[in-house]
């Protein structure tokens, strides 16, 4: 090789060292980010990167996933404003984040792990599931618990079916789940709502799939169906309240696929991050089974779970 052509190729090298050492500085931050949040409950943080522009979203600890009002990195450090309020500072250890919120409570502490990218779409045709699990009896809630043992009890087996009641006024009703923790699966169940009735399905108990009463509404990340404010379903499939509507849940390799009464109206597609009212954020540990009792009164019953064998 002649010299000149030597001192090219040295060059270009330096010039791509140089490129990738910008490239891993400016993506220092982006990702997706499980969030324990100052009062312990979980959150999420997800940080993107488009022409050379930070772009970030948020979901904290209840609520919907909205994007960050401002957001920049600044000395090693990650700023932005979150859409609740509170400025927000990040710093980077590994695949963890110190963060600081500041606002008009004063400055709170959390903590941020890095998740793992999302694995490419499964080919559902080859997933194995195994036996199926009947995990509500009609008898009585053997294998179920509140998740917060302190709240009020509203659930009760009756007439064969999961009852959620709401009788009296003050009373902070809870949330039920699975003893049992489950990592990717086929889940059925049939589910009756009253008129303005609201509840949810949880996956690894913090994914949720939305439940209440938006029949005749246009398809949005926030009805029957969708994967609560992250994935809005292709179609509206809703019944009116007070008839029996049957769900069906798939979740493999963190993408879910939802059939709402016949209709497919989620085709496995990825689910990047946790939901508001979630148990924990960590994507990558199963979890139960989770009703959302807290809003409004709900009636489940034929609650079956195939879990996954094998999968490719």
């Amino acid at each position: 090789m002649m010299l000149n052509q030597r001192i090219i190729v040295a060059v270009a090298l330096l010039l791509g060292l140089h490129a990738i050492s910008a490239q891993a500085a400016d993506d220092k931050f982006v990702g997706d980010w499980a969030l324990t949040l100052p009062n312990g409950s979980a959150g999420w943080l997800g940080v993107e990167q488009h022409d050379g522009k930070l772009t970030g979203s948020m979901m904290w600890q209840a609520g919907s996933v909205l994007p960050v009002k401002s957001i920049k990195e600044d000395s090693d450090r990650l700023e932005f404003v979150r859409s609740g309020g509170g400025k927000i500072v990040a710093e980077r250890s590994g695949d963890h984040l110190n963060l600081t919120v500041s606002g008009r409570r004063g400055e709170r502490k959390f903590t941020g792990e890095l998740q793992p990218l999302i694995p490419p779409a499964p080919d559902l045709t080859t997933v194995k599931f195994g036996e199926p699990i009947q995990l509500f009896d009609g008898h009585d809630l053997t294998g179920w618990r509140l998740t917060d043992p302190k709240a009020d009890n509203g659930w009760s087996a009756k007439d064969g079916l999961l009852v959620n009641e709401q009788n009296e006024q003050g009373k902070q009703y809870g949330n039920l789940r699975t003893d049992r923790e489950f990592e990717d699966f086929n889940l059925t169940l049939e589910t009756k709502l009253a008129e303005g009735g609201n509840s949810g399905v949880f996956i690894h108990g913090i994914y949720e799939v939305q439940v209440a009463d938006t029949y005749g509404r246009k398809p949005d990340p926030h009805n029957m169906g969708a994967v609560y404010s992250r994935i809005t379903p292709s179609e509206s499939a809703e019944k009116p309240p007070g008839e029996w509507q049957m769900l069906e849940i798939t979740f493999v390799k963190r993408h879910a696929t939802v059939i709402l009464n016949g209709k497919k109206i989620i085709d496995n597609q990825p689910v990047r991050g946790c939901t508001g009212g979630a148990l924990f954020s960590d994507v990558t540990r199963p979890g139960p089974i989770y009703l959302q009792g807290d809003h409004t009164g709900i009636e489940y019953r034929n609650i079956v779970i195939r879990p996954v064998e094998s999968s490719k």
